[in-house]
Order: C-alpha cells, then structure tokens, then sequence
C-alpha cells in the first residue's frame, strides 16, 4: 500500500528534509497587521520579530478544510492509497481540526493524528511515520509510529517574557503575571498539549543552563537513542552556542539548530530558545 505522509507548517520541517522523506507540508497563514501571509512562502521569522519589536499585532489562521482536501485528492491522484496526516497539538490550534473535517470528504482513507506538540517535535512525529511507511509499513503503522514520537516527546522552551505567549492565548493569565512579577526568565514544556511553565530562574545565563541540564537528562535517559533539535527566534547565536555545549555534553558531533517558522513565533516572541527530545522507540 502507498500511504503518504502529511503534517502542517508547524511542524518546522526543511523543505530538503520534507521533499527527502516524502512529506506534504500545509501552511498556516500569518496576519501582520492587516496583511495576511502564507508561511514558508514569503513570511520569515525576522519578519515575525520585527513585528512584536514594533508592537504591530501578529495572528495566525489554520489551513482550511478545503485546503487540506485539496492537497489530500492531489495524494490520492499521484498513487497515494491512504494518507497519515500528523499536526500540532488540537489544544494549541484548530488545525487538526480541519484535517478531520477534510479526511471525512477524501476519496482515500486518512487518519488525523495530534500530535500533542508544536515545532520540530511535531516534525518529529511525521518523520517517524514517513520512516515507517519507508520500513514497509502500512498506513497504521506509520500513525502509531507518530503517535509514539509526539507521546514521549520532550520540548523544553525558554523565552525572555510569557507577554507573546499570554497575547495569542498559549499560556495562562495567571501565569503570564506570575512571570512578569518576579522579572524572571522562564522554562517551559508541553505538558497534555498545552504550553505550561516548568521552572523560573533569575537570569538569561542560569535560565539556558538550567534548559540544557533538563535536555541532557532526557537525553541520557533514552536507552535506545533520540532525535533531538534546537530551535531559536532572533537568537542564532545563542542557539548555536547551546546546540554546541548540548553536543558535547551528549558526545555528538553536532545538533542541528533551526530558526522556527512564522506561526510559532508569532507566540513565542523574539530570544525563545527551544530543545526538543524525541526518543528512538
């Protein structure tokens, strides 16, 4: 059977690395101001900072059912049988909504999965899936395999203020006031799909310690091995000093370090920092 592989934008994936493991990437769109965007055509991350810098407002909107219809019979017309479509958390966003009410009109089967992630967590999940259907796996295998990548993910965040995250509605009220209060650096994590403070620390440097420690020991704790990633906005230099420090500590060679798409970091604002940790199961 040939199954294919979907995920959203979200999922911070290389165009080379989707076109290499066979993966359709739908985007969302951004809205800066009142011009709207589609992400990874002619939106950037820079674009998305200078906006918050500038107090400009920056929203974000699913793909639309018909979107994802068109891109599943398009699929379906170039050999695909069934199609796995995995997204980001369905309590972040109502992408994976979406899918479902297009599954639902496809000409072939699709199961819909959540993800339970955002970022390259989320790319992760696909990547195993893609993987799978590559081992000769059927379409059911290739959802469980991405539903086992999201489930024991780990995302570790740390931002400069909860403000971006508190304005797109991804974290509490309470725990946005909390931060900002004590004028401390946060640590975030996913935790049942939802973005959730996990430690705070006074400053930047003990906060980015502190993230990798948390990175190292999930790592470490991974007996059959992990996929791990950093990502950034507007801090590459900082990213790469943490995806170095992270590689030596775990004795790689290197980690790779992406900036995040549009539509995440239209919520993160600019200096997020992120490690994700994806075990080998």
């Amino acid at each position: 059977m040939t199954v294919a592989i979907v995920t959203d934008s979200t999922s911070s994936l290389d165009p080379q690395d989707a076109e290499r493991e066979g993966i359709t990437v739908v985007p969302l769109q951004v809205i800066i101001g009142a011009d709207v965007y589609t992400e990874g055509v002619d939106v950037t991350a820079d674009m998305i900072a200078a906006a918050l810098a500038a107090i400009v407002p920056v929203s974000t909107s699913r793909p639309t059912p018909d979107d994802f219809l068109a891109v599943y019979e398009r699929l379906a017309a170039e050999g695909a049988e069934a199609i796995v479509s995995v997204h980001l958390s369905s309590k972040m966003s109502g992408t994976l909504d979406s899918a479902i009410l297009a599954a639902k009109q496809a000409s072939v089967p699709v199961t819909c999965i959540d993800s339970g992630q955002v970022g390259v967590a989320t790319g992760f999940a696909a990547g195993r899936a893609a993987r799978a259907c590559a081992n000769g796996g059927d379409a059911a295998a290739a959802a469980d395999a991405a539903r086992r990548a999201g489930d024991s993910s780990t995302v570790l965040l740390y931002v400069d203020t909860l403000e971006y995250l508190k304005r797109g509605g991804r974290v509490g009220t309470a725990a946005a006031l909390i931060g900002s209060a004590l004028a401390v650096k946060p640590i975030l994590t996913i935790t049942d799909g939802l973005v959730v403070p996990l430690e705070r620390v006074r400053t930047q440097a003990k906060a980015l310690a502190r993230l990798e420690a948390l990175a190292v020991d999930r790592a470490q704790a991974c007996a059959e091995g992990f996929d791990i990633g950093v990502q950034h906005l507007s801090s590459p230099t900082i990213a790469a000093a943490v995806a170095e420090r992270l590689a030596m500590a775990l004795g790689l060679e290197s980690i790779g370090v992406d900036e995040v798409g549009a539509s995440i970091g239209a919520h993160v604002g600019p200096g997020m920092i992120s490690v994700t940790v994806t075990p080998h199961c």
